[in-house]
């Protein structure tokens, strides 16, 4: 009896997790995957350290987010848009768009490559144009319950990465040693590596899907100077959920290629493929399978996001009728847009920019972007006009001047040691 009162807790408990799950989940896309991937092989284990630092800013960013959307009804786009002057909302928007764009094409890439290894007979771009067809026609198809519900589903696919160390031989002692004790390098590849995971970790375009989502989740509310602490509460559960569900996959991919790769001497990733691979004659063919299964299930799951956060932004710039709960006819632009961020995802596999070079300087541009689009939140946070009572506390204007402060010294470190 008391196993099936845990087991009913358990479903409940996951039924109830919903944007905050996708977004961090999505967060672990083929970029992440491949940026951890190369920080692993190359570092080993010296940024295992990150995954706790990170956690407490990013579920800070993320849910100043959520709390806009729930307060304001509106995605981060149209409150930009309504109170602040059209330069910063077109600043941010053109920023932003260049480094999802690279992050579609670097995934859908990364996705048929990982496909080509399961499958070798059959070509890595056939596989890459199935599967963004298959995508898009779900996002046009089905409404946003089922959307999330799918999404939602396609998380599961990353507790493969919590398995594969398992599969190896793995130094536990040195792993909490590193884990426990922050280490940095003064050089350009070093800071390189960790603008890369700060930048894929707290990505601007996951600001502007928490938002969106938060309000596409709610039944619009005629009161919004009063909300409910049971929506509060849920809220920030789903989100300190998924962050560090996020975090942990986070660590067991570097602690995986920190493991494997980097004591093998294999420290130089070029490729999604070539990661996935270089663990199968380490440790098997059971870890290498799990490995290259996770880069497409979590492609699935993240290039809705990377897509309808692209759309969602462009819509409300433009005034465009937008949202996953509305049919192709009655939101033809919206849709249209996040047709267009596939196919050029899609044609960027021409230009011959290996998946993983494309990953890592995605999350590079979104390292050097995410400090104005943190202090235009921060803002917007503490702006009572907006917020009314719900603005921030003193914790979370701390947790986010920190974010702020460490992105903007990681970006000009980067550009410091490119000089």
């Amino acid at each position: 009896m008391h196993k099936k009162s845990g087991r009913r807790k358990a479903i409940k408990f996951f039924k109830e997790l919903g944007p905050g799950l996708v977004t961090g989940a999505s967060d672990d896309d083929p970029s992440g995957i491949a940026t951890y991937s190369q920080v692993g092989a190359q570092y080993g284990f010296a940024t295992l350290w990150m995954a706790w630092f990170t956690f407490p800013l990013m579920a800070a960013m993320q849910k100043m987010c959520g709390k806009i959307g729930v307060v304001t009804q509106q995605g981060l786009t149209s409150t930009l848009k309504n109170h602040y002057p059209k330069w910063i909302l077109w600043t941010i928007i053109i920023l932003s768009l260049p480094a999802i764009l690279l992050n579609i094409g670097a995934d859908i890439e990364g996705m048929g490559a990982a496909a080509n290894l399961i499958f070798p007979t059959i070509p890595a771009f056939l596989f890459s144009i199935l599967f963004s067809g298959t995508i898009l026609l779900s996002i046009i198809l089905f409404s946003y319950k089922k959307i999330a519900k799918i999404l939602k589903w396609t998380c599961t696919v990353l507790l493969v990465y919590l398995i594969v160390p398992f599969c190896t031989n793995v130094n536990w002692k040195s792993v909490i040693h590193a884990t426990l004790q922050p280490h940095i390098q003064w050089n350009a590849a070093y800071i390189n590596m960790m603008v890369a995971i700060l930048g894929t970790t707290i990505s601007p375009y996951l600001f502007f899907w928490q938002t969106t989502m938060e309000t596409e989740g709610h039944k619009k509310r005629k009161n919004v100077l009063f909300i409910d602490k049971k929506v509060w509460t849920s809220m920030r559960k789903d989100i300190d959920f998924g962050m560090l569900f996020s975090n942990l996959v986070m660590f067991f991919i570097i602690l995986t290629c920190g493991a494997v790769l980097y004591p093998n001497g294999i420290t130089n990733i070029t490729t999604v493929e070539q990661a996935a691979l270089a663990l199968k004659p380490i440790a098997g063919n059971f870890a290498y399978a799990l490995f290259a299964i996770g880069i497409i299930g979590t492609g699935f799951l993240a290039i809705p996001v990377l897509c309808g956060s692209i759309s969602y932004m462009v819509a409300e710039a433009l005034n465009w009728k937008k949202g996953f709960n509305k049919k192709f006819y009655q939101a033809k632009p919206f849709y249209i847009v996040i047709s267009i961020s596939m196919l050029v995802g899609l044609c960027l596999h021409g230009l011959g920019i290996s998946p993983i070079q494309a990953l890592i300087f995605s999350s590079i541009l979104y390292g050097i972007t995410a400090p104005i689009v943190i202090l235009v939140i921060l803002h917007i946070s503490n702006n009572k006009k907006i917020m009314s009572e719900n603005t921030n506390g003193w914790i979370a204007n701390l947790l986010g001047m920190i974010t702020f402060l460490i992105m903007t010294i990681a970006a000009i470190a980067l550009i410091y040691f490119q000089f």
